[in-house]
């Protein structure tokens, strides 16, 4: 059971990255089913879904690379990766045929996805932009999440956790910077 919940966080983690990635590959995972009894997604034709998929994953990896591109991105994203990162824990407990309850799974995924999201959100406006070596990791570690949680999901949702930890550090460090920010200079 322990590991499907990491397995779970692990394309969890995914979905707070990208979007359409992580569920293209989930849907190709699933080469009989692809998404027909995935919350949300079982209700939209599975042709429709894929070129949908298939043009918004373009776009993530084509216009994350600009400036103009990430914002639009970031908002679209920070809107849809909690519910894409409930899909996300959701599926990978159908696949595994673990006895997790599907409600927590999906609340818990899709709250670390947003978290993940947030914290990704922040550091783009604090930035000013994101480095493009920092997006062509974040592809990368997207879809290796998702292949991680099925492949290897010890690894997977270690490094999930990994991901959460050092959100919960920036956020910390976020505070820090913003009240020294905010003090007036004879203070400091």
């Amino acid at each position: 059971m322990l590991i499907g919940l990491l397995a779970a966080l692990s394309a969890s983690a995914a979905g707070g990255m990208r979007i359409g990635i992580p569920l293209l590959v989930i849907g190709l995972l699933r080469t009989q089913q692809l998404w027909s009894d995935l919350p949300l997604l079982a209700y939209i034709q599975p042709q429709l879904l894929i070129g949908v998929l298939t043009s918004w994953s373009l776009f993530e990896l084509l216009g994350s690379k600009r400036l103009l591109g990430q914002r639009i991105i970031q908002l679209i994203q920070l809107f849809f990766s909690p519910i894409v990162g409930g899909i996300m824990g959701i599926a990978v407990v159908k696949m595994t045929h673990i006895p997790i309850p599907l409600w927590l799974i999906g609340i818990v995924g899709g709250i670390l996805a947003l978290v993940l999201k947030l914290v990704h959100v922040g550091w783009f406006f604090r930035l000013r932009g994101i480095p493009i070596w920092v997006v062509l990791l974040e592809d990368f570690l997207c879809t290796f999440l998702v292949l991680f949680a099925f492949k290897a999901p010890e690894n997977g949702g270690l490094i999930a956790m990994l991901l959460l930890w050092l959100a919960i550090r920036s956020s910390t460090e976020w505070r820090r910077w913003y009240l020294e920010k905010k003090r007036p200079n004879n203070e400091r």
